[in-house]
């Protein structure tokens, strides 16, 4: 495990399960050229380092803000968990050095590397958790994630597509659009999605992206053109 002390020592936390943060770092892809690897990729830890990390920062931004109604409060939220901010956390500890991926993949340098860093940062996320508990989680949440917030709210740089469009469709119709992935296409290194905006159960427009992300802010694009 020596190799990733250099990390754990700029997270300041040292893992007493090593499997979980080799685990947090495995790249699908890595599986590809080395398939006698003995452990899985991180694609179920960033699906449980996603509810955490989404968790933590709700509740302080939810402390941060006693006067801030729900839509503000989801915007900022949204600009503090999505891939181009968790990338930046990424490049702020040095991951990039530390993910096992494909040779193929290391080569890129372009957004899928960029949702590579933020899986990955979730799925570090989800081993903290495990590894330690949810306070050793938040720790890690406010030393590298919270502290990017001064940023946006200088740059207002949370005003993407889909913060938008929430602002619209609360204030006329006073829900919260939601998304949906509707199609997954194209092999495991290089997948496509499709995702549907919905308001309650209604679909109102549908994009595409490389990522889940992009897809939603693609299909709210959409959406901003019926309703801006």
């Amino acid at each position: 495990m020596k190799q990733f002390q250099a990390l754990e020592k700029t997270i300041r936390y040292s893992f007493k399960n090593e499997d979980l943060l080799k685990e947090a770092l495995t790249h699908r892809s890595y599986l590809n050229e080395y398939p006698s690897w003995e452990l899985p990729h991180n694609e179920r830890l960033e699906y449980l380092g996603d509810a955490v990390l989404e968790l933590i920062v709700s509740e302080e931004l939810y402390k941060m803000f006693p006067s801030y109604p729900e839509g503000q409060l989801t915007v900022l939220r949204a600009s503090l968990v999505n891939y181009q901010t968790l990338a930046k956390v990424a490049s702020d500890i040095g991951l990039n050095d530390f993910i096992l991926m494909s040779k193929g993949e290391a080569r890129d340098t372009g957004k899928a590397r960029e949702v590579i860093l933020a899986n990955a940062i979730e799925a570090l996320m989800g081993a903290l958790y495990l590894d330690g508990d949810f306070e050793k989680a938040r720790v890690f949440v406010k030393r590298f994630v919270m502290n990017r917030l001064d940023e946006i709210l200088k740059t207002k740089s949370y005003k993407d597509a889909k913060s938008e469009l929430q602002e619209i469709i609360q204030e006329q119709f006073k829900i919260t659009p939601t998304y949906k992935v509707l199609e997954e296409t194209g092999p495991a290194h290089q997948r496509t999605f499709r995702t549907g905006a919905y308001f309650g159960d209604t679909l109102i427009a549908q994009g595409q992206g490389p990522s889940k992300q992009e897809a939603e802010v693609a299909a709210a694009k959409k959406a901003l053109e019926k309703y801006r």
